[in-house]
């Protein structure tokens, strides 16, 4: 710890002289400059338009303009640089900065690069782990790294078999994510290769590549362990710990993880399935949509308002739920009609049918059927169904446009839809001959 504050001491000594903070100076400017020039070029319309885009193209203009006030950083302290170098005088600063701005900008790059072979799942992260990275590069080139290690080392806990360290448990955290972000890069190109496969179901392959991914997380933390130096044998009372913990407080997840694999190998539910969570089956569409993906913990569904719910997987296995394109796409609706007592049945059941006649979508192998269902207290129930081979396009959409041809139709033959009313009948009577009225009574 001393060394280290000697040394930031000396360091901080040589920078109060004219030339040093003329060079100090010079670098924030540049950097200022650089930070202003990168934030007007990200926010033009065509750097927008490029990063909506696909393409390898694309990929180099976003590349760009993340990179672009750190290239700029460069070429302003390079700039500054020549000129001091021109004028012969001492630019010690600067070539540091120079140094220090150079790995920032291909530490940028290459986390950059890095990103794109994970996917999105690091995207938000890259200046996080950019900083850090060039953290432990500059305290290198500053000559700070060592004592700073050996003031982390100094501080820690001693155990019966060793010695915890501040050092030791960073090192053990910074060995650990190496293992696992390599784990994470082979999951994902396991994950590209597994998907080319067609001769594997959908499903079938998303639950291959969810298994593949856990386990080399899984295996990857216990060699980073075993990397750091740390005996996995003293981790016997934490992994029982670990189980009490998932016994208890995180059953739920796990019932969500081991539902998931369930519905990936059953292949009950996969991506493009239309599936309902509430409702009858013919009469209503409640919690209506479409399965856009499969995940660890939940299902993504989306519905027409395009609203993308996350349904927990273990309300899929515990809960019904309608599949409406589970084994056959074709499902029947049916459409609750009412007709009044004065109107003839006979002709309703017939306009019935003919309301389903013009409508595109509805099957004619197995065509539509008219039923009288029962006597109601203002009329008979007559029932329309008919068949519909594409419920992806929507249900309740083909029910208004039938329902509206009913309408149309019954105005057209006089047909009647009764109204729920109630008849009172008041009784006014007399009072016989030598009877006493109640209101009469004091």
């Amino acid at each position: 710890m001393q060394e280290l504050l000697h040394n930031i001491g000396r360091d901080l000594d040589a920078l109060l002289t004219a030339n040093s903070l003329l060079q100090l100076g010079a670098i924030a400017i540049a950097a200022l400059i650089a930070w202003w020039f990168g934030s007007q070029v990200r926010n033009t319309d065509r750097a927008r338009s490029a990063l909506a885009q696909t393409g390898f193209q694309a990929r180099v203009a976003e590349a760009f303009l993340i990179a672009s006030p750190h290239l700029a950083a460069v070429v302003l302290i390079a700039a500054f640089g020549g000129v001091l170098h021109a004028l012969k005088v001492r630019s010690n600063l600067v070539d540091l900065a120079i140094t220090l701005a150079g790995l920032l900008l291909l530490i940028r790059v290459a986390v950059y690069l890095v990103r794109l072979s994970l996917g999105n799942r690091t995207k938000g992260w890259g200046n996080t782990i950019t900083f850090v990275v060039w953290l432990i590069l500059a305290l290198h080139v500053l000559g700070w790294f060592e004592p700073l290690v050996q003031a982390l080392d100094s501080v820690g806990v001693k155990t019966d078999k060793s010695r915890i360290t501040l050092w030791s448990v960073i090192k053990l955290l910074f060995t650990v994510g190496i293992f696992i972000l390599v784990a994470v890069w082979a999951a994902r190109w396991f994950e590209q290769r597994l998907m080319s496969m067609q001769g594997l179901a959908l499903s079938m392959r998303i639950g291959i590549a969810k298994f593949a991914q856990a386990f080399l997380i899984g295996l990857s933390i216990l060699l980073g362990l075993n990397a750091a130096g740390l005996d996995l044998t003293t981790l016997n009372v934490l992994t029982g710990a670990i189980g009490v913990g998932l016994g208890f407080g995180l059953q739920a997840i796990v019932a969500n993880f081991i539902s998931g694999f369930v519905l990936l190998m059953d292949r009950s539910i996969k991506p493009g399935d239309v599936i309902s969570f509430t409702g009858t089956t013919g009469t209503s569409t409640e919690g209506f949509g479409w399965v856009q993906e499969l995940r660890g913990r939940y299902v993504v569904v989306r519905d027409r308002d395009g609203v993308e719910t996350l349904v927990p997987n273990q309300h899929l296995i515990t809960n019904p739920v309608i599949n409406w394109s589970y084994t056959d796409p074709r499902v029947r609706l049916k459409l609750p009609v009412r007709v009044s007592y004065k109107d003839d049945p006979e002709l309703a059941l017939a306009v019935l049918l003919k309301a389903s006649e013009g409508n595109p979508r509805i099957l004619r192998d197995p065509g539509p059927v008219a039923r009288m269902m029962g006597f109601n207290d203002y009329g008979f129930d007559l029932e329309l169904r008919f068949w519909i081979t594409d419920p992806q396009e929507g249900v309740n959409n083909v029910r208004s446009d039938v329902n509206r041809a009913i309408w149309r139709l019954f105005k057209q033959h006089g047909l009647t839809i009764p109204v729920a009313q109630r008849q009172v009948v008041l009784e006014m009577q007399q009072p016989k001959s030598g009877e006493v009225s109640p209101g009469d009574v004091d």
